[in-house]
């Protein structure tokens, strides 16, 4: 019998989750019922923050956190280009512009030389949010990167889509998402995250404020004053339907009492990788990871050196797709997208460029046995074989 497919990523359902949903089912209510605030309370405990606010996916908690801290036209961003589309867009889509960081071509991740070099393009105009992006789970260093923020006068909104139960290592260990360095922290729930609801997302903040006006910017602005008829509500600013339903509530918080044994197993499995892509070293190495992140691993991700090797990633992908092995490349740099390069020019940014270049995302999900590590490494030793 062939061996199964390996994806890149995939979500972990088990029999408790599906009776999870099936009990929401039963309930009364389908969407904006108590299962929402209690999934919200269990968030925002799992990492230690004051407030957490549900929402449709990651890139409505992008947009939820932006319209929250009122950016809006005149003011500009900061952003890594190594990230998703959703963390750029969500500047654009409140009429704020975006100023593009570089990363560390090792590890992707935006280091407080890049902040630096970026805020010094934005001279001149200001700058509302910078949005440090904890790429693959492993963290930024947020306590630099929130201080050049605000002597820049920015607040920091963490995209920790790839990071629920990712740490800081500062003395004590600092949960991504608690609100120490940052404003806000957006988190995702899609299928290939650490926690899965379908599509999902929420942002964490130690501002009460903040969370009650990211709630009603979710569902349309509305509020119901208090003393007001039955029916009554109003809208003093127009908001979007970002709710998120109880029956995906259900799932979250379900996989969310899985959290422990998810990290630890993505953990686990990063770690054998580690020691089993020694053998294919120099050409082949596993993105850096700083000294001072504890990351979950929600990506596998290895550096290539396609052009030592002689070989096109597009030939090794293939290869190993043949193998029954799946991979992504994250990211391309936002940066090099056509509406960026129409709205900001050409831009050289080389440690995104050089990362792209090299880059491959190899399967990793707590499903996975140890052998499929090593079927994974041995199929790639085998895909960078010369002809």
């Amino acid at each position: 019998m062939a061996e199964p497919f390996l994806p890149y990523g995939r979500q972990t359902i088990e029999d408790d989750d599906i009776a999870a949903v099936s009990a929401a089912l039963r309930d009364d209510f389908l969407t904006t019922g108590p299962r929402v605030e209690a999934f919200e309370q269990a968030f925002a405990q799992a990492v230690a923050a004051p407030h957490a606010v549900a929402c449709a996916n990651g890139t409505a908690a992008l947009h939820l956190a932006m319209l929250g801290l009122k950016v809006g036209e005149g003011e500009v961003c900061i952003v890594p280009s190594t990230t998703f589309l959703a963390t750029a867009n969500c500047v654009r889509y409140v009429g704020a512009e975006v100023v593009f960081a570089d990363v560390d071509p090792q590890s992707g991740l935006m280091r407080p030389s890049d902040l630096s070099e970026a805020l010094a393009k934005a001279a001149g105009r200001r700058v509302a949010a910078v949005l440090p992006v904890h790429l693959r789970g492993d963290v930024v260093d947020l306590p630099a990167i929130a201080s050049l923020a605000e002597a820049a006068g920015a607040l920091v909104v963490e995209d920790a889509c790839h990071a629920l139960g990712s740490e800081h290592q500062d003395g004590a260990s600092v949960a991504v998402g608690s609100g120490r360095w940052s404003a806000a922290a957006t988190f995702s729930f899609h299928p290939v995250k650490t926690i899965a609801t379908g599509e999902g997302g929420m942002i964490t903040t130690a501002d009460a404020d903040l969370a009650e006006r990211m709630r009603r910017f979710r569902s349309h602005g509305m509020v119901r004053p208090e003393g007001g008829d039955p029916w009554w509500y109003e809208m003093a600013e127009p908001g979007f339907n970002y709710r998120l339903p109880d029956l995906l509530c259900a799932l979250g918080q379900s996989q969310l009492a899985k959290l422990p044994r998810f990290a630890a197993r993505r953990r686990s499995l990063a770690a054998r990788y580690v020691a089993q892509l020694t053998a294919l070293a120099p050409q082949v190495v596993p993105a850096a990871s700083p000294p001072w992140s504890r990351p979950v691993p929600h990506l596998m991700s290895v550096l290539i050196d396609f052009d030592a090797l002689g070989l096109t990633r597009f030939a090794v992908v293939e290869r190993l797709r043949a193998k029954g092995i799946g991979s992504q490349v994250h990211y391309i740099p936002v940066h090099s997208q056509p509406y960026y390069r129409e709205r900001y020019g050409q831009q050289r940014l080389p440690g995104a460029e050089a990362w792209y270049e090299r880059t491959l995302s190899l399967p990793l999900y707590p499903a996975m046995a140890d052998s499929d590590v090593d079927r994974v490494v041995e199929a790639l030793a085998g895909a960078l074989q010369k002809p």
